[in-house]
């Protein structure tokens, strides 16, 4: 074992190996780490990440025991009545301004209350991040990552019915968009992300013959504000999480029509193990929250999901701060879509009609990904239309806890009130007809029923902007003009998320490629323009859509950290004198 000098234990009078000494210090170190210091260097080794795969879907088809457990959940949550604190550093805080939590399907059903940040809870927010990254970001990567793979599995097991539930009655989504919203794709985004963070760190530059060159992925100076939607679950776990896996710590400002499964997936985040401050949970105002975040020197970067006027508010307002950063902010958006399908006449009518209808309906058209407008060939057109009013009329719309229903309310008044006007100025247009649906009711629950309207004229305002509901606008062409449809459809929109073309044409589908290569950052060819997966198909769109950064690939992480590049010359020149001097 060779030799080991004595040391003797200044608060006992015994003598110590060098090894029992180094224990004991690394043991003081640990007992120091609530006050600041961390244990670094203990472990040595090349790890790796259990390789990740896509969470399987659970079906709750009829007398399953997934069914009977989230039934169970449903009925118990739905008694309840929760608080939703903010959490600063790790604290509850309580300001005693709050506002109610309710469903959707049945606005009159408090679920619970929720505290409002003011301006004091948002200083001690930042505060709390900025101290909370020194011991963070010098945490070794593996440990950062077994704090999201716990999250993970803690999903996959014991939490899954809990933030299932809490998304369908807070945010109106049924079993399966639940399970493939709150459950898989958050699942996957924290199973990936950890896969993609060890891929990004083994990313090194060549090294000449003396000398090492390396990269050491660096967070970024300052912290990330984390801005979420109500739509997805999986959206509002990501966006603070994936910086936070990279050495960050970020402000997390939900949106306050999704805080029920928002507030429980922060405190699974918790109980997996994430350190105090490293996220802090935000609830509040926009303007509130979001202005003084934005106007602190200490801001690094931006990770936003939701509309493009407000995307736009904040970039300029980011801009207009430039003199005051310590640092050039990052800013990463994913927002808005009036997204497409083009249908080409040698397209199958049945497919078409059955993407139309997943597409454009599903979770109420409130997907930042919906088939908004269809452009469709008029030899095809009576079938598809005859084949979706079928599939229509089957449809049931209503409380989400009843399992046969296809669609439930959509988000609150505001969206409801919007919506009942597009459809009752689309009554009123000319060239514009209500195939399917139009119907509004908001005495209980904030239904509108999935509708369908046909124009004529090709730059309609249902081919333009974004309604974020469920409205899908058609637009007929006749069959020999696909080549025009294919350029109203690139130029109709300032958006550009996600689109589809359907046909069994080669050429066509090529054409529709080509065409429309900058209409869309997710593109789909026969199938609807819903549903990517982490892993497969990275999620963004560029114009008005966002800055397409990739949501579910290594894309994402890489702009949450900031490179430097070290070089060690092992046997440094003693002579200033190049050969050419001779």
């Amino acid at each position: 074992m060779g030799h080991r000098s004595p040391w003797r234990d200044p608060d006992a009078d015994t003598v110590l190996s060098i090894f029992d000494f180094r224990w004991q210090a690394h043991r003081e170190v640990w007992k120091q780490r609530g006050s600041g210091a961390i244990l670094t260097g203990m472990t040595h080794g090349i790890f790796q990440v259990p390789t990740p795969h896509n969470e399987t879907v659970r079906g709750f088809a009829p007398g399953s025991p997934e069914r009977a457990s989230l039934t169970t959940a449903l009925n118990a949550m739905a008694q309840e009545t929760v608080e939703v604190p903010l959490i600063i550093g790790g604290e509850e805080v309580r300001t005693g301004n709050t506002g109610n939590i309710v469903m959707p399907h049945d606005h009159g059903h408090v679920l619970g209350t929720y505290h409002k940040a003011g301006p004091d809870e948002v200083r001690r927010a930042i505060d709390a991040s900025a101290e909370a990254q020194h011991d963070w970001m010098n945490l070794p990567w593996q440990d950062r990552a077994a704090v999201f793979l716990r999250a993970s599995e803690m999903l996959t097991t014991t939490w899954r019915e809990k933030i299932n539930a809490a998304t369908m009655l807070g945010q109106s989504k049924t079993a399966h968009q639940a399970e493939i919203d709150a459950s898989c794709e958050l699942i996957d985004f924290l199973r990936f992300n950890c896969h993609f963070m060890q891929r990004l760190y083994q990313e090194q530059p060549q090294s000449s013959p003396g000398l090492w060159n390396r990269i050491d992925h660096r967070p970024l100076d300052g912290f990330v504000f984390a801005i979420t939607p109500f739509n997805f679950t999986a959206i509002a776990g990501n966006l603070p999480t994936a910086p936070a896996m990279l050495g960050n710590t970020a402000i997390w400002k939900p949106a306050s029509t999704s805080l029920l499964s928002n507030y429980y997936v922060m405190k699974m985040l918790e109980a997996a193990g994430l350190p105090p401050g490293v996220i802090n949970f935000l609830p509040g105002s926009g303007a509130t929250v979001g202005n003084p975040v934005i106007d602190d020197p200490r801001l690094g970067g931006v990770h936003f999901t939701g509309s493009t006027g407000v995307f736009n508010s904040i970039w300029k307002r980011i801009g207009d701060n430039m003199s005051r950063y310590g640092q050039y902010p990052r800013i990463v958006g994913e927002t808005g879509g009036k997204d497409f399908v083009v249908v080409h006449a040698s397209a199958e009518p049945q497919e078409v009609a059955v993407a139309l209808v997943r597409g454009a309906f599903e979770y109420q058209g409130q997907k930042c990904s919906a088939a908004s407008r269809a452009y469709i060939p008029t030899s095809l057109w009576p079938k598809i239309r005859d084949s979706m009013g079928a599939m229509l009329d089957e449809i049931q719309m209503g409380d989400v806890r009843d399992f046969k229903n296809f669609v439930g309310a959509v988000i609150d008044g505001s969206s409801f009130r919007k919506l009942q006007d597009v459809i009752e100025r689309g009554r009123s247009q000319p060239g514009t007809e209500i195939i399917f649906g139009g119907t509004c009711d908001d005495e209980t629950g904030y239904f509108v029923e999935p509708t369908v309207m046909q124009v004529t004229d090709p730059d309609h305002d249902g081919l333009k902007s974004e309604y974020f509901g469920p409205v899908l606008t058609v637009f007929v062409y006749e069959d020999e003009r696909y080549e025009e449809a294919l350029e109203l459809c690139e130029s109709g929109s300032p958006y550009a998320l996600t689109g589809a073309v359907f046909a069994t044409d080669r050429h066509a589908i090529n054409l529709a490629a080509e065409t429309l290569r900058f209409a869309a950052g997710n593109f789909y060819i026969n199938d609807k323009p819903t549903g990517a997966v982490v892993g497969q198909q990275p999620f963004g769109g560029s114009r008005a859509s966002g800055t397409n950064d990739k949501a579910g690939s290594i894309l994402n992480l890489l702009r949450w950290v900031s490179p430097r590049t070290i070089k060690e010359t092992f046997v440094p020149p003693t002579d200033y004198r190049y050969p050419f001097l001779g």
